[in-house]
């Protein structure tokens, strides 16, 4: 699912978090089964597709909702992620700026931003931006790409 978390505010709209004032980040939710895969697959596929090292953006999305941010379920998971990332940290030239914290509230996106892809993709956005990273995962990740 995708929606919000790490704010302030109960139930931000899209508008309210890209107005910086709600404290959210643009998140995704992820649920996965613990016996199937483990934590450091995913943590995996979350540093080739993003980058850590950019301070409050993603690219051309600039502001504190694009900050790059695991929120764990609890602490034993974001032990699992620090140490994650204090494993791969000498990968990077630049300081990975992740935030890392335990936050159990997360709000679903409105409707119209479930499937943004598919049902955007000719957009210049979705072709410039999402496809490459899309086509990136799928090679990257192909024996857990379902």
């Amino acid at each position: 699912s995708v929606g919000y978390a790490g704010g302030e505010k109960n139930n931000p709209s899209y508008y309210e978090v890209c107005s910086g004032i709600t404290g959210h980040a643009e998140v995704v939710k992820v649920v996965w089964n613990v016996n199937k895969i483990d934590i450091s697959d995913l943590l995996k596929m979350f540093w080739e597709c993003h980058n850590p090292t950019q301070k409050n953006r993603q690219g051309n999305d600039i502001g504190t909702q694009y900050r790059s941010a695991i929120f764990c379920t609890d602490k034993d998971q974001k032990i699992k992620v620090e140490k994650f990332i204090q494993s791969i940290k000498h990968l990077h030239k630049n300081k990975i700026v992740t935030e890392v914290s335990v936050n159990k509230n997360f709000f679903n996106a409105e409707n119209y931003h479930m499937n943004y892809f598919q049902r955007n993709s000719s957009t210049s956005y979705c072709q410039i931006i999402i496809k490459p990273k899309l086509e990136k995962f799928k090679k990257l990740f192909k024996d857990k790409y379902t």
